[in-house]
């Protein structure tokens, strides 16, 4: 009895001592002292040499503060012209700037109150709909690309798959999937949710953002009448636990988007896209013969960042893809650094005072500019103005010549990440393209 009474006494002190850290740590949300940056135009778009006009406040408790220091910078992403301090006796003032050709334009303000400093920003729009890309097209790239996925299919798929009961339901029978890529044994691991009900059905190949972690599928994608496929780029399971992929991460695939990047055929990307590839050979080989089955006609490409890339890419380059849909796609128009104009993650020329000329012409084949040229099927574009992570710039050069029908879809406010309502637009319009309501 006294044994059972203390273990009770300590399981107590447990659950309250949880409760007491959850509570405390609950109770930490944001800070007291805000800085908000506010465009004149609701739209955050300006047309070439107007005024831009930004509103600077600095509040406490939700009211201005006076007699704030100020730093701002201002002038085209990533490369302010300005640099100021200023006092604001009643915690705002209005700050302008101008831009003389297209672009985007940003007011970065850090505000210094009591030895700690806040900060914000805004990117505003300059004639967007002008803007170039500055990225070159080497005179191969179809013919290396073609060659490469040719040669990727030399090695067969010997695609295994094993159903995981733990993540299926009666509607979704989930299974971890791999398939060989472009050589024996290195291959493409990923997640497959299938409706459990016979029939044939359109598919979605969703390819993931930089980094190294595991990946869950979409269960409520795949309800809705879809088979989903949701791929890893690193040639390793998805499904252990998190500690195993921050390993790696930090180690053997630390940086490795600047794998290779001097030389085409050794770029680490070079497998990632056939990966892609693969992925559509694996799903068109999937069920052959079997109750569910995708119907071969319909297939959306989704991602987003380094996802959205390569969405932009394995649209490209599978005439199997009927529908995409990229949101803040990183690497586009890489060479824009080299004219001092805003590039797309990883930033890889950006002050940079004597670029490789040998990586230079290696990036340019995988730069989704020159993908996105050779599309030709219905597509869906969205990103934030406010992204300091892919430029704004680097969206709208992409988008202004990509090929096909294709909508655009600004969330001025997000950085790089997207609000409910972004996040429901995407699939909305996959859905939509896929005959699914």
């Amino acid at each position: 009895m006294i044994v059972m009474k203390r273990i009770y006494q300590i399981l107590v002190t447990l659950i309250l001592t949880l409760c007491f850290v959850m509570e405390v740590s609950a109770q930490i949300r944001g800070t007291n002292i805000t800085v908000t940056v506010t465009p004149s135009h609701k739209d955050w778009a300006y047309k070439t040499s107007e005024n831009i006009d930004f509103m600077v406040s600095v509040m406490k408790s939700g009211t201005l503060l006076d007699n704030v220091n100020v730093s701002y910078e201002m002038g085209p992403d990533m490369y302010p012209d300005t640099r100021k301090d200023v006092v604001l006796k009643s915690g705002t003032t209005k700050i302008t700037g101008k831009m003389q050709v297209p672009g985007f334009y940003k007011l970065k303000a850090i505000a210094h109150v009591a030895d700690r400093d806040y900060q914000a920003h805004c990117i505003v729009a300059v004639s967007p709909e002008k803007i170039l890309p500055q990225a070159q097209c080497p005179k191969d790239f179809d013919e290396f690309w073609e060659k490469t996925i040719k040669d990727a299919r030399n090695t067969s798929l010997e695609s295994h798959i094993e159903y995981l009961p733990e993540r299926s339901t009666p509607d979704v029978s989930t299974y971890h999937v791999s398939f060989q890529n472009d050589r024996w044994g290195r291959r493409v691991y990923g997640i497959l949710n299938v409706p459990t009900k016979t029939g044939k059905y359109p598919a979605i190949l969703k390819v993931p953002g930089a980094g190294v972690r595991p990946y869950g599928g979409d269960e409520g994608l795949c309800k809705k009448g879809v088979i989903v496929l949701e791929i890893g780029i690193h040639g390793i399971p998805v499904i252990k636990e998190q500690a195993y992929y921050d390993n790696l991460y930090t180690a053997a695939l630390a940086d490795y988007w600047m794998n290779g990047n001097n030389n085409r055929d050794r770029s680490y990307y070079k497998h990632v896209v056939t990966g892609c590839i693969r992925a559509i050979d694996f799903l068109e080989a999937f069920g052959n013969g079997d109750a569910v089955q995708w119907d071969g006609k319909n297939l959306g490409v989704c991602g987003s960042s380094q996802g959205g890339f390569l969405t932009i890419a394995t649209t490209a380059l599978d005439k199997r893809v009927s529908c995409y849909a990229p949101v803040h796609a990183a690497m586009c128009d890489h060479e824009a650094s080299l004219k001092k104009v805003a590039c797309g993650w990883p930033h890889m020329f950006y002050q940079v005072a004597k670029p490789d000329m040998a990586e230079v012409e290696c990036m340019r084949y995988y730069d989704g500019v020159n993908f996105a040229k050779r599309i030709t099927v219905p597509g869906w574009y969205s990103f934030g103005f406010n992204d300091d992570v892919v430029a704004p710039t680097s969206m709208y050069a992409t988008y202004n010549v990509a090929g096909g029908e294709k909508v655009i879809s600004p969330y001025q406010q997000t950085g790089h990440f997207w609000y409910e309502e972004q996040y429901k637009e995407w699939f909305d319009f996959l859905l939509g393209k896929l005959g699914i309501k």
